[in-house]
């Protein structure tokens, strides 16, 4: 079991959920991964979720008010903000949202990369992020997939400090020691803007995709094996957010 009470900068610190219908998606996740729920008033009928996992934080939802696809985002722990999206404007990226403060809990901006990609990150406050992964029903890895590796390879580790164990067909992001991402060429239609995907890892991956279908989601890439990994699938949610699920060998 892996519990994480904070999380260095350039880690994968929090995973969030926009969707256009928090109840169904409750419901699904809720029955997918035995999370329970707690519901945060937000002001004028709005409310943040927060997923558990065996009273831990695993991950948040909210409904969407704008005009993009149902959606999970991906958050990187930063030292400073403000710094930090100075930094990643020079390196070619836009700015999305903030920054801004979320109360006391912490400070955050969401951005897209030089490809499109889009991406938060956090400067906890009260809130250090999830307090839980690596294990089953839990965040366990993020993935870019993106059209030009070569200048993600430029921007990520110039932005976080991370290092790349590269091979032809994939690369690995780490933090120090630590492994803590990939990256691959994206084979989705034209139309699909780079994305960063989370994994969930999970007992048992064609038992998850058997209840993720059987809830109401569909398979994208159907279960298959990764030597020395694991095995995973690719599914999406009834609202069509996209996730992927692993059983780690490891």
């Amino acid at each position: 079991m892996t519990t994480t009470p904070s999380h260095a900068p350039g880690a994968f610190c929090w995973i969030e959920l926009a969707t256009t219908d928090t109840a169904a998606a409750k419901e699904f996740y809720t029955r997918l991964f035995d999370w329970s729920v707690n519901q945060l008033p937000m002001g004028e009928g709005a409310s943040y979720f927060i997923f558990r996992n065996a009273d831990r934080d695993a991950a948040a939802m909210y409904r969407k008010d704008y005009d993009a696809p149902p959606n999970w985002l991906s958050y990187i722990a930063v030292a400073t903000v403000d710094e930090s999206v100075e930094k990643a404007k020079a390196l070619g990226a836009a700015v999305v949202a903030g920054p801004a403060d979320v109360g006391d809990a912490g400070r955050f901006a969401a951005l897209t990369d030089p490809q499109g990609a889009t991406f938060a990150i956090w400067e906890a406050g009260r809130n250090t992020g999830i307090g839980v992964r690596d294990e089953p029903n839990s965040l366990c890895w993020n993935e870019l997939q993106v059209r030009e590796v070569n200048a993600a390879k430029a921007f990520y580790p110039a932005l976080f400090g991370w290092q790349m164990k590269e091979s032809p067909e994939y690369t690995e992001w780490h933090l120090g020691e630590h492994a803590i991402g990939g990256m691959l060429p994206s084979q989705a239609p034209p139309q699909v803007p780079p994305y960063w995907l989370p994994y969930f890892a999970v007992a048992d991956c064609d038992a998850a995709v058997e209840r993720a279908e059987s809830l109401g989601g569909h398979t994208i890439v159907p279960s298959m094996d990764i030597e020395h990994v694991g095995r995973f699938a690719v599914v999406a949610d009834p609202q069509g957010a996209t996730f992927a699920v692993i059983r780690l060998t490891m």
